[in-house]
């Protein structure tokens, strides 16, 4: 095997030139001293057997993610059953059905609290399976392990131990916290992928020690014997201290020979490494917290008003008892008929206080139906029933990788239509890692036809303003608007893309301008300085070419991805990257022929490497003719402060591009360069060499400084201009989310420019917006009393942000805050993470980067427990496994490498972009389906509970119940529930198209408009009518009036038969009226529900069991053939229903809201035949954002109307006026 093939003799040192001078620790230091506390393991490798037995027995790699196990399900399951407040009173109620003392029969007061406990713990053992499964996935991934006689095996994941040697090959995951040892290159580097684990898409470098390289092939393990001390496990991913003891030599080990588990081995053929951590100790997992069990916020509320109806069932049952107090101390003792007392002393005249209390118990269960048992387990099936739509919903399957939306669980459905922060990581999530060269300025000449998105955008949406009626500008000429109409068109360079032109196939390069395409830059007027253009592009970068030798072409392994779209374009214009050795680049040339192209080699001498701190980069090369170069790329500012007098000729021309680029949504860059005499690089080369190789805690200061004295007197070349390729729909989904009034926090690991630089992107961020950047300098060297120094500052920093939001007029300013990951230490501590919080909650945008899976977690728990609302987590690796699980809704993203941040969330999808619909829409509909449900519920059960207490006053509050025990079985279980459940199913105030249109009708879930106190209350007070109404109207009507042909009036049997029927009759057709959307299954349910009624009534009557209650043929016999009863029945559902039936008609008519509005054009449709209003209305229905693509093509649109109207005044008698 050729280990390493093209990049075997490249060494890391070439490459990494700020620590290239820096002796390795195994030559100069001693081994670390982690004697002490926290540092207490001991790895034997290759001998995992020691590993079996205390006190060096360590966890096994088997990982779970469940909320139960085995053991734990049913005490957990049951606890988390009894936690709801109602289903705690029912089991109250069933135990006391088992006494005397109960007016019903046991069974159906126990059948019920079963059947709801036991179906809600089967859905979340049916919901735990689906995480153990995804669990097991990965646990029984194959690994290569050495077995014995260096003979190498598989060995599923979950079976590995500490001190196993394991062969990781190219492109496999690490199944656990690996020592390096070895890998196929000579020197003992692999490049890792560490997106999972800090969001990271360029590759990192790893490095074996020196003693370890020669084991690498498998049968130089058969006798290999080390001992690994080191600390304990810990979440710190970016630190480690261990002593590796290996030929009675002891050697220190760093963070750069540490392989993470659920990180990535790229572009190397294979590593071999000890297994140091296992499962739950490994970093990652210990950056991860327990599943914990969330509750919705509308079940919580629900547990209020449970204790507050659970008030009222206490007031009116020590209503009935003193009423009953009184009647068995004054009256019962006249009764002598009724024999009294009884054997039980529960009508005892002589101890009236016991015989109330008797009675008390009596009344808490009789008046129980005042709180639902069955709306638990009809949410339950209806939560299991959204669910089921939202992944069944075709528009949010991902037809590229086959995956469609999946609902973890069912519990937090309503949580998605009352979202106020979503917190999103970046890499894998928001972006694809693509950037596509666009556009570039040399010599002050723009290069580049092709329009970003924010410009179609921008000249589209001043189209249409201009013309409302049919959105194209054909009317401006005769308007008068001809004028404008060429400035718009020249102000956004091209407002539609050329059909005819066959687009680009080429990854990273969308550049068109045959000006300087194929050898045409020859021609044009600066061709020398385009000619330095391109070199920059082909020599300034860190990357590493790879020959695909089954198609020829060359790849670029790239530290960031605008640098690889750079090498692209360097090799579309004719300068080709193809190789690199330890000291030099070789650049295929199409210069001076564009048909024949020329290998240079280009000496490289220094690399001075990007940080975020300098914002740049340079290189030194010796070209072919000797000549040293400087070559740099930056941050325009950065640059333009470093131009020397005679090399500021393009500047302005450049900073006009510059600043036309970032209007359009690009991501910039400045090129310079400056030739160097072989005498001045010779004296800076000595000083540089010197201060690389000196050690000391000022050594990374010292080294800027004499970097800084290089990068001087520059002469600026040009300026490059790239898209940021995010996800397919990542900024029209971030713009809608915007107009639904979200915020959207961004929580990244990346370094902060690439984190600006995709805020930009996503819309974010934008030219003009207001940033706030708060950092610290490097703090690993500072004493206690620096550090406090630095939390002042920090803390001044804030207030000082907070106090320029405040004093800002201009209504259209905008504001980001953007934090690093050290400054949010301090920022999170108790006595400031508040005043932080307000300050973020004052911007438009919040981008926090280098932030550690911790401080994910923690900030999310900041802002959920800071704001107090609902707040969803978005990420797809497992380092925002901590913040899925933190919030109060966790979305992972499914169709990406690895699968914690799945096997951890609430909800999986595919695609960012999916995450509209399921919020803007599935979360919309859920929201106001189970709001409606709930307030419906409670509704129904005090018009039906109530009639039971009013009938006790009438009965001289004895416990007898006015309606047979099976009537009340079935009236949550079969008579009411299912109209109820399609409710909670199929309602949809507006379809999902609206849903998408008018994305402001989603604020209606975060203000809560459909589950407030007083919506909650007037559903309450519409329950106490209704039952007042069904019970006086039946009394009055049946009680001393005959009601047969016969001439007989009503029994107890009759008056309660046809005051249930009012019941069952007046809640199905208020639940008819309060349904928007209708579908067969409704109308089959509701009215179906009514006619079983009726039959149940036909069959019971022919029963024997009727005979005891004296319901023989009650409505063939008693009731059917009376006018009364139905008279009576209608009467009382007309009654009933005319106060909501007015309410409604009165606010769609004086005080419509949203949907409403919407539902009356769509009757009308006004929405066909006045397009105009329509989209007049659209525009109206979203919340004023300062964040998302919209606002930025706003923003667009009020710099051209400020430059047509300037250009007016200035041109004024040329304008041409309308008459």
């Amino acid at each position: 095997m050729t280990r390493g093939r093209i990049r075997a003799r490249i060494r890391r040192s070439s490459l990494y030139t700020f620590a290239c001078y820096k002796p390795s620790p195994t030559e100069e230091d001693g081994p670390h001293d982690i004697q002490g506390p926290g540092y207490s393991r001991m790895v034997y490798c290759n001998q995992p057997h020691i590993h079996e037995q205390k006190p060096l027995k360590y966890c096994s790699n088997y990982i779970s993610t469940t909320k139960y196990n085995v053991l734990t399900f049913f005490p957990k399951a049951i606890f988390e059953q009894f936690r709801r407040v109602a289903n705690l009173y029912f089991l109250l109620a069933a135990g006391l059905s088992l006494t005397p003392v109960s007016p019903f029969d046991p069974v159906s007061m126990i059948a019920p609290l079963v059947f709801v406990v036991g179906l809600s713990m089967a859905k979340e053992a049916l919901e735990d399976w689906r995480r153990f499964m995804q669990d097991m996935k990965v646990n029984l991934r194959k690994a290569s392990v050495h077995k014995k006689n260096g003979v190498f095996g598989p060995k599923p994941w979950m079976k590995l131990r500490v001190g196993d040697i394991v062969k990781v090959e190219k492109d496999q995951f690490f199944p656990a916290d690996l020592l390096l040892l070895s890998s196929s290159y000579e020197d003992g580097i692999c490049y890792v992928e560490t997106m999972n684990l800090d969001g990271e898409t360029n590759l990192k470098v790893k490095q074996a020690m020196e003693t370890t390289l020669p084991l690498d092939d498998d049968p130089t393990f058969k006798e290999f014997s080390a001992t690994i001390s080191c600390e304990d496990p810990n979440p710190s991913l970016y630190t480690f201290v261990g002593n590796f003891e290996y030929d009675r030599q002891v050697y220190p080990l760093e963070p750069t020979q540490i392989l993470l588990r659920d990180s990535r081995l790229r572009n190397t053929a294979y590593v071999y490494g000890v297994v140091i951590f296992t499962g739950h100790d490994s970093k990652v997992m210990q950056n991860s917290t327990k599943s914990p069990s969330k509750r919705s916020t509308i079940e919580k509320k629900m547990d209020k008003i449970i204790y507050f109806l659970f008030s009222i069932l206490l007031f009116i049952s020590l209503i009935s008892s003193i009423g009953f107090i009184l009647k068995t101390k004054y009256d019962l003792p006249k009764w002598w008929y009724l024999r009294v007392p009884d054997r039980a002393n529960l009508f005892n005249p002589g101890k009236p206080l016991t015989s109330g209390f008797y009675h008390l118990v009596t009344a808490l269960i009789l008046y129980g139906y005042l709180i639902p048992i069955s709306l638990y387990v009809s949410i339950e099936v209806v939560k299991v029933l959204q669910a089921l739509f939202i992944n069944k919903d075709i528009h949010m399957y991902d037809e590229e990788t086959g995956t469609p939306a999946d609902a973890r669980t069912s519990n937090l459905n309503e949580e998605l239509g009352q979202v106020d922060t979503i917190l999103s990581d970046k890499t894998g999530t928001l972006t694809c890692n693509q950037m596509d060269f666009l556009k570039c300025s040399i010599a002050g000449t723009a290069y580049g036809m092709h329009a970003s998105d924010v410009e179609l955008a921008a000249a589209k949406q001043m189209a249409m303003d201009s013309d409302g009626q049919n959105g194209t500008p054909t009317s401006w000429e005769k308007s008068g608007k001809a004028f404008q109409e060429s400035e718009i068109q020249l102000e956004t360079v091209v407002t539609s893309k050329d059909e005819d032109a066959p687009k680009p196939p080429i990854k990273g390069f969308s550049f068109e301008d045959m000006r300087i395409m194929n050898g045409h830059w020859l021609e044009e007027p600066h061709a020398d300085v385009i000619l330095l253009f391109f070199r920059i592009l082909s020599l300034c970068h860190t990357a590493i070419p790879e020959p695909n030798e089954e198609t020829g072409t060359i790849t670029y392994e790239a530290e960031s991805p605008d640098e690889g779209a750079f090498l692209v374009a360097a090799r579309e214009f004719g300068f080709e990257f193809c190789r690199r050795t330890q000291s030099s680049v070789f650049v295929h040339e199409r210069y001076p022929s564009f048909q024949e192209p020329i290998e240079r080699e280009y000496k490289i001498l220094n690399l001075l490497n990007f940080t975020s701190k300098r914002k740049r980069m340079s290189v030194i090369v010796r070209d072919e003719s000797g000549q040293i170069l400087l070559l740099c790329k930056g941050a325009d500012s950065i640059i333009f402060d470093r131009l020397s007098r005679n090399g500021r000729m393009y500047e302005e021309a450049t900073t006009k591009h510059l600043n036309e680029y970032g209007e359009a949504g690009l991501r910039t860059l400045a090129l310079a360069y400056k030739k160097l005499d072989e005498a001045e690089y010779s004296a800076w080369n000595e000083e540089f060499t010197r201060v690389k190789t000196s050690f000391g805690g000022d050594r990374e200061a010292m080294l800027e400084k004499v970097s800084d004295t290089m990068e001087r007197d520059l002469i600026l070349v040009g300026a490059t201009a790239v898209e940021d390729k995010l996800q397919k729909g990542v900024p029209q989904c971030i713009d809608k989310l915007a107009q639904a009034g979200l915020k959207i926090w961004v929580l990244t690991g990346d370094k902060m420019e690439t984190a600006i630089n995709i805020g930009y992107a996503c819309s974010l961020l934008r030219q003009g917006m207001k940033q706030i950047c708060i950092t610290t300098m490097n703090t690993d060297t500072l004493v206690q009393d620096s550090k406090q120094a630095l939390k002042e500052n920090v803390l001044m920093q804030i207030t000082n942000a907070t106090q320029m939001i405040k004093l800002e007029k201009d209504p259209n300013a905008a504001f980001a805050v953007i934090i690093d990951g050290k400054t949010l230490t301090y920022a999170l501590e108790d006595d400031m993470k508040h005043q932080f919080l307000n300050l973020a909650v004052d911007c438009a945008s919040v981008i926090c980067c280098r932030v550690s899976p911790k401080q994910k977690a923690l900030v999310t728990r900041l802002v959920k427990e800071g704001t107090g609302k609902i707040t969803l987590a978005i990420g797809d690796g497992a380092n925002d496994v901590g913040m899925i699980q933190e919030a109060d809704i966790g979305v992972g993203i499914s169709g990406c490498e690895g699968m914690q941040a799945v096997m951890a969330s609430d909800f999986a999808i595919a695609q960012f972009r999916f995450l509209e619909r399921l919020l803007v829409v599935h979360g919309h509909w859920c929201y106001k389906r189970i709001a409606q449900m709930i307030c419906y519920f409670f509704y129904k059960n005090i018009a039906f509970a109530l009639t039971i207490f009013y009938f006790e006053a009438f009965a001289g509050f004895s416990g007898q119940s006015l309606y047979v025990d099976w009537y009340m079985l079935l009236f949550n279980v079969v008579l009411t529930s299912l109209p109820v459940i399609s409710l909670g199913v199929f309602e949809q105030d507006v379809d999902s198209e609206v849903c998408l249109q008018f994305p402001a009708l989603y604020q209606q879930g975060p203000k809560n408009l459909f589950f407030d106190w007083y919506r909650i209350f007037g559903w309450m007070a519409n329950g106490l009518y209704a039952s007042l109404i069904i019970f006086f109207l039946n009394i009055i009507i049946f009680y001393d009036q005959a009601f047969r042909i016969g001439g007989q009036t009503a029994d107890m049997t009759a008056v309660g038969t046809a005051m249930f029927t009012g019941v069952i009759c007046a809640v199905n057709c208020q639940i008819a009226l309060t349904m928007s959307h209708f579908t067969w299954i409704q109308h089959f349910l509701v009215w179906g529900s009514v006619i079983s009624w009726y039959l149940f009534l036909l069959m019971y009557g022919e029963l024997q069991y009727s005979i005891p209650v004296n319901a023989y043929r009650i409505l063939l016999e008693v009731l059917g053939p009376s006018p009364i009863y139905w008279s009576t029945t209608l009467l009382v559902t007309v009654a009933c229903n005319l106060p909501y039936l007015a309410h409604i008609s009165f606010q769609r008519m004086f005080n419509p809201l949203d949907h409403h509005v919407i539902q009356e054009i769509k009757y009308y449709r006004k929405d066909i035949e006045d397009r105009h209003m329509w989209r007049k209305e659209r525009s109206k229905a979203r919340e004023k954002t300062k964040i998302g693509f919209t606002a930025r093509v706003d923003a667009k649109i009020r710099h051209l109307k400020g430059k047509l109207a300037r250009k007016y005044s200035s041109m004024g008698h040329c304008v041409p006026q309308q008459r």
